[in-house]
């Protein structure tokens, strides 16, 4: 699933580059070719159409890189992070240092101590 999102967005970024090169930004390219006393009307359409395809791409393109979030493939639970890990073991080390101690003779010490 993440493959198909991945190649969705790299044919979107490539018509995004391919439409934004057709314009020019002072009011020429594609809509300046159409540029007779007749055909105002013609260029005016072309220039809306070029717009409307860039912000329709534009926001394809964000929509497929909030999306494809949610299909990347996540580990299970055998792969931990590693501060799930180091308290994991941490925790281990602390029950083990409680078992080796003789706590009647530390009962003892403290004892004698007084």
């Amino acid at each position: 699933m993440y493959t198909l999102f991945a190649i969705l967005i790299i044919i979107t970024c490539i018509l995004l580059i391919l439409i934004i090169m057709i314009q020019n930004p002072k009011g020429g390219g594609l809509s300046s070719a159409f540029g007779g006393g007749n055909q105002i009307m013609g260029a005016r359409k072309t220039s809306d159409f070029l717009e409307k395809t860039t912000w329709t791409l534009a926001i394809i393109l964000v929509s497929l890189a909030l999306l494809s979030n949610f299909s990347i493939p996540r580990g299970n639970s055998e792969n931990q992070s590693i501060i799930q890990s180091i308290d994991t073991e941490g925790n281990q080390v602390e029950d083990n240092v409680f078992d080796e101690i003789d706590i009647q003779q530390q009962i003892n010490i403290a004892d004698s101590l007084k």
